[in-house]
């Protein structure tokens, strides 16, 4: 019995089922994208797949548009959000609650669900699918990813800071733009990386604000890899956005501990 209970105790026990998870649903996952991207159809190496990406004008094209896509929504989604958090991180009274459930409500519905209502909401006023449907959905979808991250480090931030810098002759601007923005940055950090990514990959909300007119990086994705003879191109596809997403998260995260040790 003791000899149980010391094996339930112990940290390494309670790890195993992550360490499990993770190899299942993470590891293996990109295991075999690395697999197919250097395989062909009959699994002989090869890397034709990759040439044909950099000689794919429509992948090329489709996944610039992609990023600049990603790009305005994520700055949108900052520009209405920070706003939002600030004020749900410095209001004292019943603002920030109200504000907080208003936020978290649309989440308990599911995204597709959301997007739908969306692309009804559009049609009942009589406005077009496309382009600005696109970013008005994506930012409906994303600003809470944005908004709490920001909201958390707002609020965990010591005022005292704030107060010591108007005791120096800062003005409230001044405090705002000295103090509380840079203090504010993992949180922005953190948020930019949880819309920038997903918006990059989304293929269902582009489809149907757009009626499948416009395609993002994640549609041709989707094409490709449900498409068993383009499965390894699809692959290189999804291998190719792993790494670029990989490689911006890393040298972001540095960045942000970099400016946060500066601080």
């Amino acid at each position: 019995m003791s000899k149980l209970v010391q094996i339930f105790s112990s940290r390494r026990t309670w790890a195993w089922p992550y360490v499990l998870f993770m190899l299942l649903f993470v590891v293996l996952p990109l295991i075999l994208v690395g697999y197919y991207a250097l395989t062909d159809i009959n699994g002989a190496f090869t890397l034709h797949n990759f040439a044909k990406f950099f000689g794919h004008s429509e992948a090329i094209h489709t996944f610039f548009y992609s990023l600049m896509i990603a790009f305005f929504n994520t700055a949108l989604c900052l520009l209405i959000g920070y706003p939002a958090a600030y004020i749900m991180a410095m209001e004292d009274f019943k603002t920030p609650k109200v504000m907080a459930m208003l936020f978290i409500l649309p989440m308990w519905i599911n995204c597709l669900l959301r997007t739908v209502a969306t692309v009804e909401l559009f049609n009942m006023f009589g406005l077009p699918l496309g382009e600005g449907a696109l970013l008005f959905g994506l930012c409906y979808d994303y600003l809470p990813f944005m908004i709490y991250p920001i909201y958390n480090t707002l609020q965990k931030m010591d005022t005292s800071l704030v107060e010591a810098a108007q005791d120096l002759g800062a003005n409230r601007w001044q405090s705002f733009w000295k103090v509380i923005v840079p203090l504010s940055m993992p949180g922005v950090y953190s948020g930019i990386v949880m819309v920038f990514m997903p918006t990059v990959s989304t293929f269902a909300i582009a489809e149907l604000l757009t009626h499948n007119n416009i395609k993002l990086f994640g549609s041709l994705i989707q094409d490709y890899i449900t498409t068993t003879d383009l499965l390894n191109y699809g692959a290189v596809l999804s291998l190719v956005l792993l790494v670029i997403i990989g490689v911006t998260s890393f040298f972001g995260e540095k960045d942000a501990k970099e400016e946060g040790g500066l601080v």
